[in-house]
């Protein structure tokens, strides 16, 4: 399977490891610089492209043929396999995935849920604005939602209040499940983010909220287990 890698310079592993789930448009020069800018914090960070068996997001212009003729073919249950590859994958190659850790965005976010719900070696996970509810189908059997009562890993869930794809109705019903699982979790919401906030290619890029979203991120990664060492310009 491929993925892209990024290490710390110059330091010796094991390092603590997260994996980064892509968005829809696959593993491109945004979620490459994610992991890089994780490797400068410490971390080995490792995205897989989980869309190899069924194709190449980069060969689609268009985006609702996109999600047609390709995301929408890809089960939940190969994608669950594949990055428990490719956790056992960072252990072999400099790894410390006792310390390990997802995050995810969009098409990721929503994965990063399900993980967290389905590896119980996982200490935690950050979910950028991924799908909560929706429709299910043979491949796509369950949402976040539905998986709050199976969490072995504390979530940290990062949504934009004007998200017009993810409504406060579906965080508030993301938030009763949680509550009602007594789930170790936690929902952020930005009151002047839309969607793909942190997206910083992208016209919905919305800075203060993606810093902010950042620092929490590695704050939640520290609290749960997963804190690395981050790397000086001098020590480089």
């Amino acid at each position: 399977m491929p993925a892209y890698i990024a290490r710390p310079a110059q330091h010796s592993g094991p390092y603590p490891v997260v994996i980064v789930v892509q968005e829809i448009f696959g593993v491109h020069e945004h979620i490459k610089d994610i992991c890089r800018r994780l490797a400068k914090q410490g971390y080995l960070a490792i995205a897989p492209e989980l869309f190899f068996r069924q194709g190449d997001a980069k060969e689609y212009d268009d985006i609702n043929a996109l999600v047609k003729n390709l995301v929408s073919k890809v089960p939940d249950r190969q994608v669950m396999v594949d990055l428990d590859h490719t956790a056992h994958w960072a252990s072999r190659h400099g790894g410390d995935t006792s310390k390990l850790a997802i995050t995810g965005f969009c098409w990721g976010g929503r994965i990063a849920w399900l993980y967290a719900a389905h590896n119980p070696q996982l200490k935690a996970a950050v979910a950028w604005y991924g799908k909560l509810v929706g429709e299910k189908t043979l491949l796509l059997p369950r949402y976040p939602v539905d998986v709050a009562v199976d969490l072995c890993a504390p979530v940290l869930g990062l949504y934009g209040g004007k998200d017009g794809s993810i409504t406060q109705e579906h965080i508030d019903t993301m938030r009763q499940a949680l509550r009602a699982a007594n789930a170790d979790a936690e929902i952020i919401v930005y009151p002047d983010a839309g969607h793909a906030f942190n997206a910083d290619y992208r016209p919905s890029y919305q800075e203060e909220s993606a810093l902010d979203g950042w620092q929490r991120m590695l704050d939640w990664f520290a609290q749960h287990g997963v804190a690395a060492n981050p790397i000086n310009e001098d020590d480089k």
